[in-house]
């Protein structure tokens, strides 16, 4: 596990059980679930950015989810 840092997450009980079903669909272990979400949500973030930079306007699928 080089280049791999390790740390303390608490999760709500019941995100934890939607996390490790969705993980078991996907043939992934929770801690990978984990990671590949805040990776797609930081490369969104990142395109995000970029065309805001550019003066392109954000479309529906970039904007934050409704709560």
């Amino acid at each position: 596990m080089s280049g791999r840092k390790a740390f303390l997450l608490r999760v709500d009980p019941e995100l934890l059980k939607e996390l490790e079903a969705w993980a078991q669909q996907e043939l992934r272990s929770v801690n990978g679930q984990i990671e590949y979400l805040l990776r797609q949500a930081v490369q969104q973030r990142r395109r995000r950015l970029l065309q805001e930079r550019q003066g392109q306007p954000r479309t529906s699928a970039d904007s934050p989810p409704k709560q």
